[in-house]
């Protein structure tokens, strides 16, 4: 993949024809899946069953070789892992070192950039402002924002779903020579769509499937607009203070809390590693700007997948969860995606990547088991994301019948 295409899209699927979503696939000719449903407000699986193992010292052991296999084989500097079963005990380690220069040790309470996790709390955002009547899922953009191609016709249900035929901004020459001149420039939410409308439209609105950050930057724009608040104070007073989430943030610049982990990137002008820290994030806005913590994305793993908060009440509406846990299909065979957020091999929720760190925060609903990992690199091994490297790992041992695996697809371009 492509130094352009990697940012933000590491771990993320290319464009299929609608017409393509349950035809065979050239691997293996398995036929990708219809789309799923999770019944928002059904009755909550048992924790107990044969879907994920229980989390015995010798499996936790196995864990433990298997995370530092990975790390080994992939040059990972770093990673934290959480696996949470209710009835089974915790599973919380973190592995390697924070810093190289220094040998800081990596730890479960370090801030660590999420990148396109984000993505999670902005589609959160506007299905709650949904629910509120203040926005319709159907609506075309074109209400909202003025200069979007196909603004007239594309929804912002197609956006949350990528599904729009917008050209990925961080796909474009330009700005990939903006961002690597000088990681520390900010940039704002019109230069990014400036990038992206300066090409043709994809494909008509609905036709495909293709992953696109000028999406989010839209519908970051939709929640301002329809909120009238700046993104990150909405963020901070309907989604993370309601559920607690004390520890996530979405900066305005590259300011980013202590103690935190450096990060390291090949995603430069002459492909050498640099340590990232201190880049500035504001190109990933409503895409992939947030900073969390282990703790706080192990909160959100349920809230995002089932849309109930800790306390038991709602973050968004069990019939607009409902909506946004409709899957359709991708050329993945057992990966699809909704409003904001994947469904692979069963487990539900949103990996990210940016240059230096790698995020996973998924779900499995039948034992309401939640994984989170975290990593200071973006720098793939054999074609394959980091994160997605290490989750493959921790599913193939504790749930052998739903192995987290999203390959790293080349570039639709």
């Amino acid at each position: 993949m492509s130094h352009r295409s990697a940012h933000l899209r590491r771990g993320t699927l290319v464009a299929v024809t609608a017409a393509t979503l349950l035809a065979p696939t050239a691997a293996g000719a398995v036929p990708a899946p219809a789309p799923t449903v999770f019944t928002a407000g059904s009755p909550t699986p048992s924790p107990s069953g044969p879907d994920v193992r229980a989390l015995t010292p010798a499996v936790a052991r196995q864990l433990d070789t298997s995370v530092e296999r990975v790390m080994r084989e992939a040059n990972v500097p770093g990673v934290t892992v959480g696996i949470w079963t209710p009835g089974q005990p915790d599973y919380v380690r973190s592995f390697g070192v924070a810093d190289r220069a220094s040998g800081r040790k990596m730890t479960p309470d370090l801030f660590m950039r999420i990148g396109s996790e984000t993505k999670t709390f902005t589609v959160t955002a506007l299905l709650q402002l949904a629910d509120q009547g203040k926005v319709g899922l159907d609506d075309p953009i074109g209400r909202y924002v003025d200069g979007v191609p196909n603004g007239d016709r594309i929804t912002l249900r197609q956006l949350a779903g990528m599904r729009s035929g917008l050209f990925n901004y961080t796909e474009d020459d330009d700005f990939f020579k903006a961002l690597t001149s000088d990681p520390r420039r900010p940039f704002t939410p019109q230069q990014l769509l400036d990038y992206a409308f300066r090409h043709p439209v994809l494909f008509e609105p609905g036709q495909k499937f293709f992953y696109s950050n000028t999406n989010l930057i839209l519908l970051g724009l939709v929640v301002e607009k329809e909120s009238g608040q700046r993104l990150g104070d909405y963020f901070a007073q309907h989604i993370l203070g309601p559920a607690g989430m004390k520890d996530t943030v979405f900066p305005t610049g590259s300011e980013f809390p202590a103690p935190h982990a450096q990060g390291y990137t090949d995603q430069t002008a002459d492909g050498k590693v640099a340590e990232t820290a201190g880049w500035n994030p504001s190109w990933g806005w409503a895409a992939g700007a947030m900073i969390s913590t282990l703790d706080d994305l192990h909160t959100w793993a349920p809230t995002v997948a089932t849309g109930q908060l800790p306390d038991g009440r709602r973050m968004i509406s069990p019939a607009m969860q409902e909506q946004r846990l409709v899957t359709p299909a991708t050329p993945i065979p057992g990966a699809g995606y909704g409003l904001g957020i994947f469904d692979v091999q069963g487990w539900i929720g949103h990996n990210g990547s940016l240059p230096g760190y790698e995020s996973l925060t998924i779900y499995l609903p039948s034992t309401r088991t939640s994984v989170v990992v975290l990593l200071n690199t973006d720098i793939g091994h054999d074609d394959e994301e980091p994160s997605t490297l290490v989750g493959q790992a921790i599913t193939h041992i504790i749930s052998p019948q739903h192995v987290f695996d999203l390959p790293a697809q080349p570039s639709a371009r």
